[in-house]
C-alpha cells in the first residue's frame, strides 16, 4: 500500500507540474496523471481505460446538466446586465459607505459565479466608478469586495459550479449544500471584507504603488465602455435593449434557489411528495431558471445579441464539463488503485485523528494544490477526487468535507490564473496592487471560512 501511495503522490504531483511549468491543459494533464495511476498500481491497460470512462460517465450524470444549465443561465443573465442594475440600486440605498459590504454580499448570495470571468467584466466597471467617492482606498475596498464577493460564491454557494462539482463528486445533495452554502458564504465574505477594510485603514494599500496609474485611463474606457453594453446602453453595430426591470431579472436564479430549498425542506421534514420532489430536483429547478432567463432575453436582447449569448455559453459548457468529468476520472482511478485503504488509515478517526485534524488535512491538500495549479475549480476538483473514495472510513459528514475542500480551493488565488491578470487590467492596479486586492483577499477569505467550517465540523 506504501507504493500505491507513492504512485498516486507522482501522479498527482505530475498533473501539478504539467499544469504549472510546460502549461499543459488541466484536461490532458488529468488524463495523463489517471493513466499513469491506473497502470502503476496495477489496473492494466484495459481496467484503466474502462475506469477512467466510467468515473467520467459517473460525474456527467451527477452534475452534468447542472453545469450545463448553470452556465447558459449566467450568460444569458449578464447579457442582459442585471448584474449591473442591482449594484447601481444598493449605490443609491445604501450609499458609499457599506457598499463594499452590500456588493460583496450580493454577488456571493445573489449572483453566485457561475461564470466568473464574465461576472467579473461586468462588475469592474461599478467598482471603479464608486471607487473614488469612497476615500483614498476606494479602489482596494471595491477589488476586495470583488475578489471575495465573486469566488466565495464560487465554492460555497449554489448554483456556483466549484459548490456543484465537488457536490457532485462527494455525493452531497444540493439542497444540503444549498443550505450550507447559503450562510456560510455571505458570513465569509462580509467578515473578509470587514478585516480587509481594517487593514486598509492601517496603511495595507499604497496608492502610488498599487495603483496603475499610467494605465489608468485606458482601463476606465475600456471598463466604462464594457458598462454601458450591460446596462443597455448603444454601442457600435448593436441595438439597444429594453431591459426587464431588476426584479424580475432576478427570478430566473431566485426560483430555482426557491425550488430546491423547499425540496429539501419537505425531505428533512419527512414530507412525501412526487411533486415536491418533481418541482426539487435540481436538474429540473436550474431548467426552470433557463428557461426564464431565456425568455427575458428573448424580449430584451436582439436575435444576434441572444444567438452570442448562448454560443458563448455553450463554448464555457464545453470546457467545464470536460474538467470535471476528467476530475471524476481520476477520482474513481484512484478508489480502483487501492489508495483508500491507505489514505483511510491516514484520515479515519478511528486511527486517532479528530474530525478538526481530518478537516484541517482536507483544507491543506485543496490549498495547496489551487497554489500549484492556479483553478480554483481543477484544485477543488482534484482534492473531491483524492478524498471521494475513502469517505466511508471518515467520521466526518460529507457536506462538512465539501466545504473544507471549497475552503481550501479558495486560497490565495495568484499569478498563475488568468482571472489575476484580468483583474489587474479591469480594476486598474499594478500586480503588487492584485496581489494585495485579490490573491491576499482570497487567502484571508479562505482562512475565515476554515474556522466557520471547524465550527460546523463541531456541531454535526
Amino acid at each position: 500500500m506504501t507504493l500505491i501511495a507513492l504512485h498516486a503522490g507522482i501522479a498527482i504531483a505530475a498533473v501539478v507540474l504539467l499544469i504549472l511549468v510546460p502549461r499543459v491543459e488541466p484536461v490532458i494533464a488529468l488524463v495523463i496523471g489517471s493513466i499513469y495511476l491506473g497502470l502503476a498500481s496495477g489496473l492494466g491497460f484495459d481496467d484503466t481505460m474502462k475506469t477512467i470512462v466510467d468515473g467520467f460517465g459517473d460525474i456527467m450524470a451527477e452534475v452534468g446538466l447542472l453545469i450545463g444549465f448553470g452556465v447558459l443561465l449566467g450568460s444569458l443573465l449578464n447579457s442582459m446586465g442585471a448584474l449591473q442594475k442591482l449594484v447601481e440600486k444598493l449605490l443609491r440605498a445604501l450609499g458609499p459607505g457599506k457598499l463594499s459590504y452590500a456588493l460583496a454580499a450580493a454577488l456571493t448570495a445573489v449572483f453566485p459565479s457561475i461564470y466568473v470571468d464574465v461576472q467579473l467584466v461586468l462588475a469592474a466597471p461599478l467598482a471603479r466608478s464608486a471607487a473614488p467617492r469612497m476615500g483614498r482606498d476606494g479602489l482596494a475596498l471595491m477589488g476586495g469586495a470583488l475578489s471575495a464577493g465573486i469566488l466565495v460564491g464560487y465554492v460555497f454557494v449554489v448554483p456556483g459550479l466549484g459548490t456543484l462539482a465537488v457536490a457532485g463528486l462527494l455525493d452531497v445533495p444540493l439542497g444540503t449544500m444549498l443550505i450550507y452554502g447559503f450562510v456560510l458564504g455571505p458570513v465569509t465574505a462580509l467578515l473578509t471584507v470587514f478585516l480587509y477594510h481594517r487593514l486598509l485603514k492601517r496603511g495595507f494599500w499604497n496608492k502610488e504603488r498599487d495603483e496603475a496609474v499610467g494605465d489608468r485611463d485606458e482601463a476606465v474606457r475600456e471598463t466604462d465602455a464594457a458598462g454601458e453594453a450591460a446596462d443597455g446602453g448603444e454601442t457600435e453595430g448593436r441595438t439597444e435593449r429594453r431591459t426587464p426591470p431588476l426584479t424580475v431579472s432576478l427570478l430566473p436564479i431566485v426560483v430555482p434557489l426557491l425550488l430546491i430549498a423547499t425540496g429539501a425542506i419537505a425531505e428533512a421534514a419527512g414530507v412525501e411528495s412526487d411533486v415536491l420532489t418533481f418541482l426539487g430536483d435540481p436538474a429540473f429547478a436550474l431548467f426552470v431558471g433557463l428557461l426564464g432567463g431565456y425568455a427575458l432575453a428573448k424580449r430584451a436582447l436582439t436575435g444576434e445579441q441572444l444567438g452570442e449569448s448562448m454560443t458563448q455559453g455553450f463554448n464555457s459548457t464545453g470546457q467545464i464539463l470536460l474538467v470535471t468529468g476528467v476530475g471524476g476520472s481520476l477520482g474513481a482511478v484512484i478508489g480502483k488503485s487501492g489508495l483508500d485503504d491507505t489514505l483511510a488509515g491516514v484520515f479515519s478517526a478511528d486511527a486517532g485523528m479528530p474530525v478538526v485534524v481530518t478537516v484541517l488535512l482536507v483544507w491543506l491538500v485543496a490549498a495547496l494544490l489551487h497554489l500549484a495549479i492556479g483553478s480554483i475549480a481543477v484544485a477543488a476538483i482534484a482534492a473531491a477526487g483524492i478524498v471521494a473514495p475513502i469517505m466511508g472510513s471518515l467520521d466526518v459528514p460529507a457536506e462538512v468535507l465539501a466545504l473544507a475542500i471549497g475552503s481550501g480551493s479558495l486560497f490565495a488565488l495568484q499569478v498563475n490564473s488568468n482571472f489575476f491578470w484580468m483583474f489587474q487590467t479591469l480594476l486598474g492596479v499594478t500586480t503588487r496592487g492584485a496581489l494585495k486586492a485579490l490573491t491576499f483577499v482570497t487567502a484571508l477569505a479562505s482562512v475565515v471560512s476554515l474556522v466557520l467550517v471547524l465550527g460546523v465540523s463541531l456541531v454535526t
